[in-house]
């Protein structure tokens, strides 16, 4: 019995060890985001938080980090080869979906879709629109009261002519609920993505 009570105190001991070091390098990495002003600083925050996605193994969040640093650092860097980067990305997401399928992975994905797009939204905006609402809409089965969903939905449609169905006028709704959903919207815990309620208040105004 005594023997059974000290392995599980060790495995209670390594977890909590485990948890810790985690924690840690989430909080490292996210303050490396928050402080990076260019794309070679995002890029080195992206590799970071993918050795820890690699070293955790049963983890998303950190798949998500690197991702969304790599996919800023695309629009960091006006050289920058959006499809090499985009195709990067989307190993990231790859990586995140294996271990859980969330609505932020698909909003990302979305995100994504767009970055490729617009390497030449006239030839490619069939194609890559098209995967960029099938994700929103995967995002939607996910989790429906997640407001960055309706932000970029909103944005897409924003910056689509009018003539093609865009524009302020259809765009505005979805920026309300997106707003609406901020005021209740609780994270899960301390690293999970918090960014949108600003950008989507943003938005809504500039549709009035």
């Amino acid at each position: 019995m005594k023997q059974l009570l000290v392995i599980a105190s060790l495995f209670m001991a390594t977890l909590v060890s485990a948890q810790g070091k985690f924690e840690a390098g989430m909080a490292k990495g996210l303050g490396m985001m928050k402080e990076a002003k260019t794309a070679p600083a995002l890029v080195e925050t992206s590799a970071f938080f993918e050795r820890i996605g690699d070293a955790e193994k049963t983890q998303w969040l950190p798949y998500y980090y690197a991702a969304l640093s790599l996919y800023q650092s695309a629009w960091a860097d006006p050289k920058a080869d959006k499809d090499k980067v985009g195709e990067a990305c989307k190993v990231l997401v790859s990586k995140g979906m294996a271990i859980e399928k969330t609505a932020d992975l698909y909003c990302l994905e979305q995100q994504v879709a767009i970055l490729q797009m617009m390497v030449d939204p006239m030839s490619r905006w069939q194609t890559f629109g098209a995967a960029a609402k099938a994700s929103l809409e995967n995002a939607k089965k996910v989790d429906p009261t997640n407001p960055r969903i309706y932000y970029l939905d909103g944005m897409t449609l924003f910056n689509t002519p009018e003539a093609f169905g865009g524009g302020k006028a259809v765009a505005k709704p979805l920026f309300a609920k997106s707003v609406e959903l901020f005021k209740t919207y609780t994270p899960a815990s301390p690293f999970h993505p918090t960014w949108g309620a600003e950008e989507a208040a943003k938005q809504l105004a500039a549709c009035n």
